[in-house]
This record gives structure tokens, sequence and C-alpha cells, in this order.
């Protein structure tokens, strides 16, 4: 009881900001790791931990305890190896968020890129063609960029088009767009490495899903057997988007420019409702 007044006695407010900060960064490590496969190895660690702890202090035993004590720093150095997505992820984020420094992007021109974008979409869908677009925001893309054909040409839905047409040499990979710019087609993406619920989402989506894991970048797939339009990002996908739910959802991702161009109409894609 003593000790608790004592400690007590000299808390601060400096100990109450100190307090917050580790009880931030504990939330924002747990944020960060929510709905990876890193939940389960750090739930699997904790255990072990935990288990060791309580043996050795039950137990009197000396080698098993020598053995723990030896496998601590062996630990710390395998932590950042199992962690390495999400800590990648996690700096990316910081990077991204913490010092804006990149040049705002050129409004009109790319409204309209996303207008010959959504009106590319709205014919592959119809034709049921397979596609995936990936808009390359502040997060570079450039290495995955290497792993395609350069193109280095307008964005036009023509020109998107004529590479998704089905036995087309450059059909196969995915498309990266940089503001107006075709930068490279037939790109090689990563695909993501969390467990999909969805057994009907293919090779596209789950690239779709991989590249968003690792970047900001925004990437709209048309499935080649259904037609249906979905957008992918932080990881996340949405399916089956309709005009008025695909207007909405790209609202909200291009914010704040691109919703004053959904207001004055700049941007109105005509999608047919996905049955």
């Amino acid at each position: 009881m003593s000790d608790i007044l004592w400690i007590f006695s000299h808390f601060d407010w400096l100990s109450a900001i100190d307090i917050l900060l580790v009880a931030l960064f504990f939330y924002w490590l747990l944020f960060l790791i929510q709905g990876t496969q890193a939940v389960q190895l750090l739930r699997g660690i904790i255990i072990i931990v935990l288990l060791s702890v309580l043996v050795t202090s039950t137990f009197q035993l000396t080698a098993f305890s020598w053995l723990i004590r030896n496998s601590i720093p062996a630990l710390l150095v395998a932590i950042p190896v199992i962690f390495q997505p999400e800590l990648r992820r996690a700096l990316e984020r910081v990077g991204r968020t913490g010092f804006p420094i990149n040049r705002p992007p050129r409004q009109p021109i790319i409204e309209q890129a996303l207008n010959q974008i959504l009106e590319a979409c709205q014919r592959l869908s119809e034709h049921r063609h397979g596609a995936l677009i990936v808009l390359e925001r502040e997060t570079g893309l450039q290495e995955h960029i290497d792993t395609g054909v350069k193109v280095d040409a307008l964005v036009t839905s023509e020109l998107l088009l004529t590479i998704f047409f089905p036995n087309t040499a450059l059909h196969d990979g995915a498309v990266i767009v940089r503001e107006d710019r075709v930068v490279a087609a037939a790109c090689v993406l990563p695909l993501t490495e969390g467990f999909m619920t969805d057994r009907h989402l293919g090779l596209r989506h789950r690239a779709a899903i991989g590249i968003t894991e690792q970047s900001d970048a925004i990437a709209i797939t048309v499935s080649e057997e259904t037609g249906a339009i979905s957008i992918a990002r932080n990881g996340r996908i949405i399916r089956h988007l309709d005009e008025k739910r695909l207007r909405k959802v790209l609202q909200a991702f291009y914010r704040p420019w691109t919703s004053q161009a959904f207001d004055k109409g700049f941007l109105k894609p005509r999608f047919k409702r996905q049955r």
C-alpha cells in the first residue's frame, strides 16, 4: 500500500503524458496489424512469453531459465523480420502523412484522366473484358512500373480498351496511371498475403488488394467473368459498384478536389447496374 501511495505522490502531468504516449504507441501498433496475419503471430509470441515466465518463476529450472534468457536477444532480432510487411506499411504511412511536401495534383488534368478511365471501365464492363488499372498517388510505384512495358502515353479510353482487349500482348497485367498518363502496361503486382474469404476473387482482385496494402494507390478492377467493377484502397476492396456507389467511392477517395468535380458535374460515369 505504501508503494502505491509513493507512486501517486510522484505522479505529475509529465507522467500522464508519458503514459498517454505509450498507450497511443501500442494502440497504433495494434491498429496497424488488425486484420493481418501478424495478429496470430503476435498472439503466439505473447502466449509463449507468458508461459515461459510462469514456468521459470514457479519452478527452479536452471537450464530452461538459461535458455529463455539467451533466447530473448534472438527474438528481438526476429521480430522486425517477422513483422516486415507491417513495419514497411507503417513507415510508408508516416512518410505520406507526416510531411506533405509533394506538389498537389493538377486538378483539370486528373479530372479529364478519370473521365477517360471511367468511360473505359464502362465499356470493358459491358463487354466483360478483364482489366486492372492502378492509379498512383503519393507513394511511388516505380519498382512495379519496371516490371511492365513502358507506354508513357496520354490516358484515353481507346488506349485502355486496346490494352485490355483479350489476347493482346499487354492485356495480362496491370496498367499504372500517373496523373494523366499511362506509364506502363502488363505490370506485375504483389498479391495480397491476407486470407481471402471470397473464393470468387481471382488474381486481378488479389493483386489490386496487394498493391493497395503496400501503397496509397487506388486499384480499379473489371471482372472478366461477370463484368463487375471493384475498387481497392488501403487493403480493402469494394465490389459490384453501380453508378451511384462508384461516384460516392471516388468522391471519398479523391477528396477534397474531386468532391468539387462531382458537384460541378465533371465526373459523371454512366455505368450499368451490375447484376
